[in-house]
């Protein structure tokens, strides 16, 4: 099975550890054994200094992915039980138990997710599943969007000689290759679990990075990101 997934991850923080802008935005093609991408579409999404990103975007890069790979089903990371994105209405997304920001963010953007899961539906024939963190490959998408953050952030810190706080996607710790930097999930039976980004430019051989807790919020770590 070939499962398209989107989701963003991690975001620079103040220095309270207040989170400011999300840093990228990816699609993975997952294949089996379903442990990372075979595929990936990223996006940084500093320069938008944007404090979140929509479904509406999720999807469309999920879109883009598919159009260049093709797959079973598309992910995506809104948690509302696995529900077909182009079955659902207001109606219906009112009965379904789900948290109240979870229903209150789709119902702004339905009539667009709706509209594009249906030409998804025509043109590929796949289904758009709304199945969140429940979701394998929603996950290796957010740990994908991290690993991208990284070098992001990092060539920010560069562009801007100065320090940069980067809160990592929850429960993974970094590892850094000569090709590229790797986030493996520490969450229980997911120890398989990863994101890769690759660095055909050597970023981090120019930057600092230190990797540390963060001490607001439990299970999710920090980077430290400076020039050399």
């Amino acid at each position: 099975m070939r499962i398209v997934a989107a989701d963003s991850g991690s975001a620079t923080l103040n220095k309270q550890f207040e989170p400011e802008a999300i840093a990228a935005l990816a699609a993975v093609l997952v294949e089996h054994p379903y442990n990372g991408a075979s595929d990936v579409i990223a996006k940084s999404l500093l320069e938008e200094g944007s404090p979140k990103t929509s479904f509406v975007e999720e999807l469309s890069i999920c879109r883009e992915l598919l159009k260049k790979k093709g797959a079973d089903e598309v992910h995506l990371d809104i948690t509302l039980g696995g529900v077909h994105l182009n079955e659902l209405t207001e109606s219906k997304l009112r009965d379904i138990a789900a948290s109240r920001w979870a229903r209150e963010n789709v119902k702004k953007v339905l009539p667009e997710l709706r509209k594009m899961s249906h030409d998804i539906k025509r043109i590929y024939g796949v289904e758009v599943l709304a199945l969140g963190k429940e979701s394998i490959p929603v996950r290796i998408a957010e740990l994908t969007a991290g690993a991208f953050s990284v070098l992001y952030a990092s060539e920010k810190s560069m562009e801007e000689h100065k320090q940069l706080l980067l809160g990592l996607p929850t429960s993974c710790n970094l590892k850094r290759y000569e090709r590229g930097v790797l986030l493996q999930s520490l969450l229980p039976n997911e120890h398989e679990v990863r994101g890769f980004a690759e660095d055909p430019e050597e970023i981090l051989s120019k930057v600092n990075v230190v990797e540390i807790l963060n001490p607001k919020t439990r299970g999710f770590r920090t980077l430290e990101i400076a020039p050399r």
